[in-house]
């Protein structure tokens, strides 16, 4: 191969390359590792922005997301890159060439090869990597990534673990890298799709994939009834997909083989799985529950991913590690972050944001929670919240502009009004006085690419662009899920849409007596006869005694954690109103007492976790325990009270839904809680933090006499506190309390015998 870097392989295979097997591609060194990266997503999704500017190139926290992907690719050990290009070529191609790190003329670029492959005619992911195979660049294992991807998950295990299989069976063609998302709303889950993975637990070996999409009347899934002869299966619903592959160069000769595949997963993965008896081709997935991995596949994935590089939940890819040459940004408190030159007037109010080099922010101006970028202009008295203001913008005096996202050197007039969810591309100007309708979508051109007509009558006199009407929207049904992944802000209001979701094993209610009957009905499902149970559906049917007890657990439970958790959180008054509106919660849903207890662990570990982060305090697991326990005057009195309420057996079951809790939290889940509004962002808590978190919470209610040496040891001999994803690692960091606490016991049976020995003594 050609070790001319960064050589252009316009329409051809370039110089010096053959396909084949035979070509000079196997003259690479087996421990090359080569990466694609797919800079094209061909979708529709960032429209407007995207109509002048590749996605990949987009700024996500003031810094293009390609720089993000080649960053994680270059962590990794990457030597050779291919970065296919269809729209913007050029601008793909000038960026990277222009750029001090990644430029292939560079003296440090990290990559020994990096080249730009053009395919003009492409339409779809499909055509790329067909093109691929044909060019026969690829001499052994590939990364295949696309040009949105923000990670951290190191990728030496899963290389070799993927390595092992492959040598033990050559089928073995491709790894999913697949992250814990939980089982409650992590802001960087798909929101209208629901990738369900079924994998086979023990080996990895994923049997089956399908798309449940959001809208969709019934949420099922069809499975082939040979997948149930695995000896043991997971049905995911729950997992983020980070959109990585390692793949071998067979995964390009099937792509070859079916022109008609289009997509990844909904084409590629679904048939290849589907068709295993024809093809016999494995494909794996990698489950990883540590480092951070997303795509920007739409922009409220843009935004939930933003806010997680912001709170450092990608770290170390955040807004202070400068991976653009020139950037300078520093963290100068708790959330903000300010690069040179930028000024800030009398009483203008930052919080929780970044700002650009040399912008200028106005007396009496507040940026809440937003992004701004490089020589913006800020007025004075404006307020800017929840929202991404990209370079070169000017906002005048008196406006406003709320979770939207305006884009570079547009202008907005004096004394406007931006509403939620607008979309403001390039060069558009708002005129003085204008107050948008939500949710507005502006731009300089039209859906074919031609420069649009000023609408003066929406915008002003002054103003600049129109409204935005995408062609495919006129006949696009709004149920789709491509259309609602369109929107900046995710809705479905206005939708009849059913509330069921797709069963799993682990069913939110399953930790308790009420999902017992559930759990029989699945398990009734799966040893069926082969009709009934290739449809594995909700729980029940809608009219079913088991779903509706499910979702009567299910609306306590949530009710019940956030009246708890913002009693804990507030300074003022005592727990006794909070115990009250409990009790009537769990009266009218007639909570069982496993269901109540569950609710409480939830709400005092999640107030607990959320001590620990840095906006909340940043206490070290001790502090948290206490702070969480005793901050509330009545709230330990509550859990000894409510919480426990009896004996060493409840004393054992308090603690399991402690364990389950933060096991829970440490998965990335939410604790038991389904939603975003109680204030956590649902980050995976590490694992080790959560232990130490129990130890300490479990430490404070033995101090308190809420549980009892015998309670803490029973939970600790109990064969429930090693079942289940996270458990035992959780447990394990309670060790150390355990052997005191059987030090102590031994202690004082040796004080017992001594007495008694004193007192055979005294009667002799």
């Amino acid at each position: 191969m050609s070790q001319n870097k960064g050589g252009k392989s316009g329409g051809g295979a370039g110089k010096g390359k053959k396909s084949g097997k035979g070509g000079a591609a196997e003259e690479k060194g087996e421990e090359t590792l080569q990466a694609v990266i797919l800079a094209d997503s061909f979708q529709s999704r960032f429209i407007p922005f995207s109509l002048e500017k590749p996605r990949c190139l987009l700024p996500l926290a003031n810094t293009p997301l390609i720089e993000y992907t080649l960053e994680y690719l270059a962590m990794n050990g990457v030597q050779e890159v291919f970065i296919y290009c269809g729209a913007f070529t050029d601008q793909v191609e000038s960026y990277i060439s222009e750029s001090p790190r990644w430029s292939p003329t560079s003296r440090t670029t990290p990559f020994s090869s990096l080249e730009f492959i053009r395919v003009s005619d492409a339409t779809s992911v499909g055509d790329f990597l067909r093109d691929l195979d044909k060019r026969g660049l690829i001499a052994g294992d590939f990364v295949l990534v696309h040009g949105d991807l923000v990670a951290t998950v190191p990728l030496d295990q899963i290389l070799a673990k993927h390595k092992a299989r492959k040598e033990a069976n050559r089928d073995a063609i491709m790894t999913m890298v697949l992250r814990e998302g939980g089982t409650e709303e992590h802001r960087t889950k798909s929101h209208a799709i629901q990738p369900v993975f079924v994998v086979e637990a023990n080996t990895g070996r994923c049997l089956h994939y399908e798309e449940i999409s959001s809208v969709d009347s019934d949420h099922y899934m069809k499975l082939d009834p040979t997948i149930l002869e695995s000896a043991v299966i997971d049905v995911r619903s729950d997992l983020i997909d980070c959109g990585i592959d390692i793949c071998t160069p067979d995964v390009l000769a099937l792509w070859s083989e079916s022109f008609d595949f289009e997509l990844p997963r909904k084409n590629f993965l679904h048939n290849i799985l589907k068709d295993y008896e024809l093809n016999g081709k494995m494909i794996h997935a990698d489950i990883v529950d540590e480092g951070y991995a997303a795509r920007a596949s739409s922009l409220q994935m843009y935004e939930a991913i933003s806010r997680d590089v912001m709170g450092r939940w990608a770290y170390p890819l955040v807004p202070d590690s400068n991976l653009v040459s020139g950037h300078s940004y520093r963290m100068v408190r708790r959330g903000v972050y300010l690069e040179k030159g930028v000024v800030l007037q009398a009483n203008a109010d930052i919080q929780s944001s970044m700002v650009g080099l040399r912008t200028n922010v106005g007396s009496g101006s507040k940026v809440l929670n937003s992004v701004i970028g490089r020589r913006c202009h800020i007025g004075s008295n404006v307020t800017i919240k929840d929202s991404f203001i990209w370079d070169d913008v000017t906002i005048e005096d008196n406006s406003t502009v709320c979770h939207s996202i305006v884009a570079n050197s547009a202008t907005i007039g004096t004394g406007c009004n931006v509403p939620e969810g607008s979309l403001i591309s390039f060069g558009v100007h708002v005129g003085n006085g204008i107050s948008l309708q939500a949710p507005a979508k502006l731009s300089l051109y039209t859906s074919d690419l031609s420069p649009a007509n000023d609408d003066t009558s929406l915008l002003g006199p002054e103003g600049k662009g129109c409204a935005y009407v995408d062609s495919d929207d006129e006949d696009e049904d709004e149920r789709d899920p491509e259309h609602l992944q369109k929107s900046f802000i995710y809705s479905l209001e206005g939708l009849d849409l059913s509330q069921s979701s797709i069963s799993t094993f682990n069913s939110a209610v399953s930790d308790d007596e009420d999902g017992d009957e559930v759990n029989s009905q699945v398990n009734s499902l799966l040893n069926a006869d082969a009709n009934s149970r290739s449809r594995l559906s909700s729980f029940a049917s809608d009219d079913s005694a088991a779903a509706k007890a499910a979702a009567s657990a299910s609306n306590f439970h949530n009710e019940a954690v956030h009246s708890l958790l913002d009693a804990l959180r507030d300074d003022v008054g005592d727990f006794d109103s909070a115990k009250l509106e409990f009790m009537g919660l769990r009266l009218a849903n007639d909570a069982s007492n496993a269901v109540m207890r569950r609710a409480i662990a939830a709400a005092f570990a999640r107030r607990a976790a959320e001590l620990l982060e840095p906006e909340h305090g940043g206490l070290e697991p001790t502090k948290a325990a206490d702070r969480a326990i005793r901050g509330k005057k009545g709230a330990a009195k509550f859990l000894g009270e409510v919480g426990v309420g009896g004996g060493v057996a409840d004393q054992v079951e308090m603690a399991l839904a402690l364990q389950r809790a933060l096991a829970g939290l440490a998965a990335g889940g939410g604790g038991g809680s389904s939603s975003s509004s109680s204030g956590r962002a649902n980050h995976p808590l590490p694992a080790a933090r959560a232990g130490a978190l129990l130890s300490a919470m479990l430490q404070q209610l033995y101090s308190l006499d809420v549980l009892e040496e015998e309670g803490i040891l029973g939970w600790w001999a109990d064969a429930r506190a090693v079942e289940g994803e996270g458990m035992e690692v959780v447990r394990g960091r309670c060790k150390v309390l355990v052997e005191y606490l059987e030090a102590e016991g031994d202690s004082d049976d040796d004080d017992d015998d001594d007495d008694d020995d004193e007192e055979e003594e005294d009667s002799d």
